[in-house]
């Protein structure tokens, strides 16, 4: 069977439901982890549904690239390729930095000073070393910056991208690392410090900076785990 690859491919849009929403925020957050099987017959008794809901929310799920289907065995989530995650975080590199560069010319907005608040709350959270709290303000300073750009093409493209990356989950891998907490509060406040001065080509640059930051922490993380647990 051959291997699909969601990267770059299209997506056939499904009506948005409450049973699809769910099943994509377990997957995305990392309540149920790559490999695993999404029984339909037990995930119809956990939602309390009938199987149908279920195969077809699992379908757009697949077609969002986010699980895989095997013939004769199950659904399970998908693991993206090492290749494919480079891939999606050279994206987000583009996406992060168009979005930057786009709300530093929108001026003073409330995105902005939402992600001024945020930075604020963040560095509490630092000085906690509370990094799930983090984590959660990590997801939202990204979010934010992205609504800021008021495009709504962008944020489109971005959320999906975002689902498939399973960026939450590699947050909380991320900062794990030594040192990685304090850095990535720095590189926020940078970025916070570029689009408040009005200048685009800087706080796009700043920004870029942050991801690759992040991409490459990603990076050890994933072979730190795979150390830790072989196979």
């Amino acid at each position: 069977m051959q291997e699909s690859s969601p990267v770059g491919s299209k997506t056939t849009s499904a009506p948005e439901t409450p049973l699809l929403a769910r099943l994509r925020q377990m997957i995305v957050t990392g309540v149920v982890q790559p490999g695993d099987l999404l029984a339909e017959t037990a995930l119809a008794q956990d939602f309390e549904v009938s199987r149908t809901p279920i195969r077809e929310a699992l379908k757009q799920l697949e077609r969002e690239g986010l699980v895989e289907v095997r013939a004769r065995v199950g659904t399970f989530v998908r693991k993206p390729t090492q290749r494919e995650i480079h891939e999606m975080f050279s994206l987000k590199e583009a996406f992060e930095g168009l979005a930057a560069g786009l709300l530093a010319r929108r001026g003073a907005v409330p995105e902005l000073e939402q992600l001024k608040e945020n930075v604020a709350r963040s560095h509490q959270a630092v000085e906690r070393g509370d990094a799930e709290l983090y984590s959660q303000l990590v997801h939202e300073f990204h979010s934010t910056l992205v609504a800021g750009a008021d495009s709504r093409k962008l944020s489109e493209h971005y959320d999906l991208l975002m689902n498939q990356l399973a960026y939450h989950r590699i947050v909380s891998q991320t900062l794990s690392l030594p040192g990685r907490l304090q850095n990535s509060q720095d590189e926020h406040q940078a970025i916070i410090d570029a689009i408040s001065s009005k200048d685009p080509l800087t706080a796009e640059l700043v920004m870029r900076r942050h991801v690759n930051a992040s991409s490459q922490s990603a990076a050890l993380a994933a072979l730190k785990e795979d150390e830790e647990h072989p196979g």
